[in-house]
C-alpha cells in the first residue's frame, strides 16, 4: 500500500490539515511520487507493466474526489470525516480474477498458465475502470506545536483512498 506521511503545516482547523493530505494525493506531490515508485518496485512487474500500474495509481490519484463532511473536536485531537469518491480497482481486480477464473486457457502459453498474460489483461482493466465508489472515512487528526497533523491512517482507509478495499467483506 502506498501512504503520504501526514502534513505538519499551519492549520487553523483539523479539516484542513486533512484537505493538505487528500491534494498531495490530487496533484501527486513528490511524497506522493516517491511512495508510488517505491510500492510498484516490490511488485513483481515487469517494466511495461510498472509503467501501466503507475499511470492507473496516478490516475486514481488525480481523480479522487472528496467532500469534507463533518469535523469533531476533543482538545487537541479530532476526527474528520470525509465522503470519498475514487474509482472502483477492487472491482476490477474482481472482475479479472472471474474472467481468469472462467477462461484460463486465454492466459497459457504453450500449455502453462502465464502471469505476465494475466496481469497484463487486469493491469488494462484497472486502466480502464470508470466506474467509482463512495466511502465516508475518518480521519484522525491531531494538534502538535500548535499545528494539525493527520495521523497516519488505518489501514482500511488506506484502501478506499486507493480503491481497491474490498468492500464485499462489510
Amino acid at each position: 500500500m502506498f501512504l503520504v506521511v501526514g502534513c505538519a503545516c499551519s492549520n487553523d482547523k483539523a479539516a484542513d490539515a486533512v484537505e493538505k493530505y487528500l491534494n498531495d494525493y490530487k496533484g501527486l506531490s513528490d511524497n506522493v511520487l516517491a511512495s508510488i515508485d517505491e510500492a510498484i518496485k516490490k511488485e513483481e512487474l515487469n517494466d511495461k507493466q510498472e509503467d501501466v500500474y503507475k499511470e492507473v495509481i496516478k490516475r486514481q490519484y488525480r481523480d479522487i474526489n472528496y467532500t469534507i463532511e463533518n469535523e469533531d473536536y476533543n482538545g487537541d485531537t479530532a476526527n474528520v470525516t470525509v465522503k470519498l469518491t475514487v474509482y472502483d480497482l477492487y472491482k476490477a481486480q474482481k472482475q479479472t480474477n472471474s474472467y481468469l477464473n472462467e477462461h484460463p486457457e486465454e492466459f497459457l502459453t504453450n500449455g502453462t498458465y502465464d502471469k505476465d498474460k494475466y496481469l497484463d489483461y487486469k493491469l488494462e482493466e484497472m486502466k480502464k475502470m470508470n466506474e467509482t465508489i463512495s466511502y465516508n472515512v475518518v480521519f484522525k487528526v491531531i494538534k502538535v506545536d500548535s499545528k494539525w497533523q493527520v495521523e497516519q491512517p488505518e489501514e482500511d482507509v488506506l484502501e478506499k483512498i486507493h480503491g481497491v478495499y474490498n468492500y464485499d467483506n462489510d
